[in-house]
């Protein structure tokens, strides 16, 4: 699917993965939200954005507020009248050190429940009427392979367990998306990055952001016959 004319809109989009995917699609010829929480760096993203061609605009967008998420769709709707594209790309990892089940801090792990399960919920259900108006909707959830159980089993991968167990949620919930929007033109699906070196990871990863991206913008521009309910990394779908 070509991206020329479409609206997307990714959160978390002022640095790292989700800036670097805001620039794929830019190119491409989307018109492109830039959501984030902070005005001034999303204003800051934005221009960099601008300067290279991309036909970008700032959204205040913080996932974890309800009328932060509520102003941004009635933004959008107003400005747009439809959405094409949504990168629910906004995630957390509080843990850092890692830590094993037995050690994880409660706070912790509601943290990072509150933006990267049900900042995904209230951003995807507040844009699905306007993902609904367009011809090709996409949904393109942002997770990891830490999110699947016969991934992670028997590893000696060190435990994030908050993250891992909000990655395992964003995974079940794109599976419930997909099955309540088949037979609509929305197609939703999980992917990964990869191991990038980010902010969320105190900059340990092997991938670099621009790297990490191109999984993001090939789910978020997948054709009329591509999948939807799936998993996909860098080497393609993978079971849950």
């Amino acid at each position: 699917m070509t991206a020329t004319s479409r609206i997307s809109l990714i959160t978390g989009a002022n640095k790292g993965i989700g800036y670097e995917a805001a620039r794929r699609l830019g190119a491409l010829g989307a018109t492109v939200l830039v959501g984030a929480r902070d005005r001034a760096r999303g204003e800051s993203a934005v221009k960099a954005l601008r300067d290279e061609g991309t036909d970008a605009h700032f959204v205040q967008l913080d996932v974890t507020d309800p009328a932060s998420v509520a102003a941004a769709a009635r933004h959008v709707g107003e400005r747009y009248g439809r959405l094409d594209i949504l990168v629910n790309n906004a995630g957390v990892n509080v843990e850092w050190p890692a830590a094993q089940p037995s050690e994880v801090c409660l706070d912790a792990l509601r943290t990072t429940f509150e933006t990267n399960v049900y900042g995904l919920i209230a951003v995807t259900n507040a844009l699905l009427p306007l993902l609904r108006r367009s011809s090709a909707g996409r949904i393109v959830n942002v997770s990891s392979e830490m999110g699947i159980p016969a991934w992670l089993a028997g590893s000696e991968i060190p435990a994030i367990t908050g993250y891992s167990l909000s990655k395992a949620a964003v995974n079940m919930l794109t599976v419930l998306y997909a099955n309540e929007l088949r037979g609509t033109s929305i197609k939703v699906n999980a992917c990964s990055p990869g191991f990038v070196a980010t902010d969320i990871n105190h900059g340990v990863g092997v991938l670099t952001a621009v790297e990490g991206s191109a999984v993001e913008v090939r789910v978020a521009t997948l054709d009329a016959d591509g999948p939807t309910g799936v998993f996909i990394n860098d080497g393609g779908t993978v079971a849950w």
